[in-house]
């Protein structure tokens, strides 16, 4: 658990109240629960009343519960294996509607990410994407449907793009062997994260490239080799990522990176249109016939 936290509930333990010390006992033996338990299921678990819990989080120098519960789930997203996840979304579902409260939490993850990523990196790693020589986009486990997505569409815009496959430590450096400063490497991954997606960043960091991070958090080991670090919410769905967050702060980035590369996008994409209509590449849908069909 993080030590700072851990410090702040033993520093203060002299001074709590009963009910205030079963709080403390149950955090320190029990965090990962904890981490996703709403301040009315940790009162009725240690039984003290909700007010109790909230009063304990800003006894101990937060600014309410949900600050107490973030700190905790930054330090374990990474740890929980699997089969903890598990164990934690059965704790927190219960009997809920699991189709409202998965999708109340995207849209809650949305918000948060709207509210939490710098517009100053935002929008300074667009320039530096527009700019550049070559991209490079790599994502592990999960994060490897968004590097592909993103590597899509900016194969779209761009000529020169790269999707790296960080699955071989020997691949990464084959594929990023002539990265350099007039290149851009977009690294994407979220609890648990990935080594080599680590690794692969500091490599191009350290010949000069411009380093954009899509993560979680500042604590993320993505962020220290990165000069543009995008943020974005990841909760945990059971042992599914949660990955809405990180796909629509992306749409953000490709549609502004296309407004910024505005006429070279549009003549790309005529061309594209008369290959398409020329060796028909997509089924065309006849309306009169679906309406007939109403």
């Amino acid at each position: 658990m993080n030590s700072q936290l851990t410090a702040r509930i033993i520093n203060h333990m002299p001074e709590f109240s009963k009910g205030q010390k079963l709080i403390a006992k149950y955090i320190l033996e029990h965090y990962d629960k904890v981490a996703y338990m709403t301040a009315s299921r940790l009162g009725s678990t240690v039984g003290v009343s909700e007010s109790t819990v909230v009063r304990f989080a800003t006894e101990i120098g937060y600014s309410g519960y949900p600050e107490l519960q973030q700190a905790m789930q930054e330090m374990i997203r990474s740890r929980l294996t699997s089969v903890q996840r598990i164990d934690v979304t059965i704790n927190n579902m219960g009997n809920a509607d699991v189709l409202s409260s998965i999708m109340n939490q995207d849209i809650d993850m949305i918000r948060r990410t709207l509210e939490e990523t710098s517009r100053k990196d935002f929008y300074a790693a667009v320039d530096a994407i527009a700019e550049s020589r070559k991209i490079y986009i790599l994502g592990a486990r999960s994060s490897l449907a968004l590097a592909t997505f993103l590597s899509y569409y900016f194969g779209l815009i761009f000529e020169n793009v790269q999707l790296v496959d960080i699955t071989s430590e020997a691949e990464i450096f084959e594929k990023m062997i002539r990265v350099n400063d007039s290149d851009a490497v977009i690294g994407i991954s979220f609890p648990r994260y990935s080594k080599r997606a680590v690794k692969a960043m500091h490599f191009a960091s350290d010949r000069g490239a411009k380093v954009i991070a899509i993560t979680d958090s500042v604590l993320s080991p993505l962020a220290t080799p990165a000069d543009f670090l995008l943020l974005a919410r990841s909760n945990m769905a059971s042992f599914v990522d949660a990955i809405v967050a990180p796909l629509s702060l992306i749409n953000a980035l490709i549609v502004m990176v296309t407004l910024k590369k505005k006429e070279e996008v549009t003549d790309v994409l005529h061309r594209l249109e008369n290959i398409w209509d020329e060796y028909g590449v997509y089924e065309k849908v006849d309306e009169k016939e679906i309406d007939s069909k109403k």
